[in-house]
């Protein structure tokens, strides 16, 4: 009778564990599901937010303009086009207005940006919007709507100044000028990070980035992007490019970003003149 009383206590205490476990881990699942993955960008007391697949296109016409050692103005004014144009999302499609109209800029063929396939590529168009902006006198001192138009030619000519607000916020953060100041809220990864994808993308990004990788570690810690404005540049670059990535964690200069705490940068022991990227590891 005792063993049988011992059999049925230890029988219990498993099943209340395992009962535990499942509770446990049902609540982490629907906390995952709850989740709202976006991206938001911070100047002063004003914050702007942009779907994650917006802020990634936002990140890539932005790191256009660094690579190329354009103006943050620059960025800022090629985000507010990119946004009321497309709302920054590489489209396919037209409008009545401009029926071959297509990609982030809505760039048409038959006004000489360049073939259907070119105005589609994202860097490819934002290089061709860039090309047209620096051709115009002054255009960092003119209201934004003005410079964008100028470029543009749109049949809408104000309507760029809606965004004028959101395409500074990013642009300041996305060029580096202001740190820790973009921020993306995420699921955890579903599937394991792989470095040499990291390298690859800064590269094809930013050109010859000397990014080194180890176990689930890409570091930048020589060059122009490991310290100031540009190693931000590409920080935050990388946050905005942590789901596709499957990156975990980014480090520099004081500060880290974790995706799993969802709490935006964090004052941290990272070391400045380095960029410390870490993927996610497989799942057992």
């Amino acid at each position: 009778m005792r063993r049988l009383r011992r059999t049925l206590t230890l029988l219990l205490a498993l099943a209340l564990a395992a009962g535990a476990i499942y509770a446990v881990t049902t609540v982490l699942q629907r906390s995952e599901t709850l989740v709202t993955e976006r991206c938001t960008a911070v100047v002063g007391t004003a914050t702007f937010e942009l779907a994650t697949d917006q802020a990634a296109n936002a990140a890539l016409i932005t790191s256009v303009a660094v690579r190329r050692n354009l103006p943050p103005r620059a960025a800022t004014i090629a985000l507010a086009t990119a946004m009321q144009e497309s709302s920054l999302r590489n489209i396919d499609y037209g409008d009545q207005a401009g029926p071959d109209s297509r990609g982030l800029f809505q760039q048409r063929p038959s006004q000489g940006w360049g073939t259907e396939a070119q105005v589609m590529d994202p860097v490819y168009s934002s290089n061709a919007f860039y090309n047209g902006l620096v051709k115009v006198p002054n255009y960092q001192s003119m209201e934004i709507t003005e410079a964008a138009q100028t470029v543009q030619r749109s049949a809408f000519p104000r309507a760029y100044a809606q965004h004028e607000a959101m395409g500074r916020a990013f642009a300041s953060s996305l060029t580096g000028q202001s740190s820790a100041a973009l921020d993306c809220t995420l699921r955890a990864a579903d599937s394991a990070g792989n470095p040499d994808n990291v390298v690859s993308a800064l590269t094809k990004t930013f050109g010859a980035v000397p990014a080194k990788s180890q176990g689930r570690i890409v570091r930048v810690d020589s060059g122009r992007y490991s310290t100031g404005p540009a190693a931000w540049a590409l920080a935050h670059w990388t946050v905005a490019n942590a789901k596709s990535l499957s990156v975990t964690q980014v480090e520099l200069d004081g500060h880290t970003w974790n995706r799993d705490s969802h709490k935006g940068w964090q004052e941290s022991g990272a070391s400045a003149g380095s960029v410390t990227i870490t993927v996610s590891a497989p799942r057992s």
